[in-house]
């Protein structure tokens, strides 16, 4: 068991039966009354984030996880399959534990979240940012550029995002995959 002591940014903690990551902390030392460590954490099975007060010396379990790079190959049924390229070994993740599905690509390599005691994945973290092709957008209006205007456009991994008037059909664009918001426009 560690104490409050050992709290930094980015550590797996197990607190209430549950697995957090400190997002963000801070050790206050108040003019009256003991310290305590005031932390922002990120339950990892869901996602919620979570702000929570330890006292000074308060115990907590420390949780080792790994990060590692995996290959996201094709899916199958209710999981979708990754494989470790220096391994070759795949691993099925559920598909609730992707949070934006609709932006994976064959080939993509995710970064994917381990308990390192169990060898259980715990999150899968996509790339910042993907290069897809415009497959389906309607034409944009001429003249209607008087206004930061947006439309519907359909990318190749099948999810929808807002593009500008300009973007057509079988261009190339830079999407967010955390927010699912246009960037760019990618010149080939």
């Amino acid at each position: 068991m560690a104490t409050t002591a050992e709290i930094r940014n980015g550590l797996c903690i197990r607190h209430n039966e549950k697995l957090f990551q400190i997002i963000e902390f801070q050790h206050v030392k108040p003019g009256k009354g003991p310290a305590f460590v005031r932390t922002k954490m990120r339950q990892i099975e869901s996602q919620k984030v979570l702000d929570h007060t330890f006292s000074a010396g308060h115990k907590i379990e420390i949780v080792r996880i790994e990060n590692r790079e995996y290959q996201y190959l094709y899916q199958e049924n209710d999981s979708f399959i990754f494989m470790n390229n220096e391994s070759y070994e795949q691993v099925n993740i559920p598909l609730k534990m992707v949070d934006k599905p609709g932006f994976l690509q064959e080939g993509m390599i995710a970064n994917i979240l381990f308990h390192a005691e169990e060898e259980m994945p715990l999150v899968v973290e996509l790339p910042m940012y993907i290069t897809a092709e415009v497959t389906y957008t309607e034409p944009g209006v001429k003249g209607d550029t008087a206004t930061n205007s947006m439309k519907p456009a359909t990318i190749s991994t099948g999810a929808e995002v807002k593009v500008p008037l300009f973007i057509a059909n079988g261009e190339m664009i830079k999407v967010d995959t955390r927010t699912g918001i246009y960037v760019e426009r990618v010149k080939s």
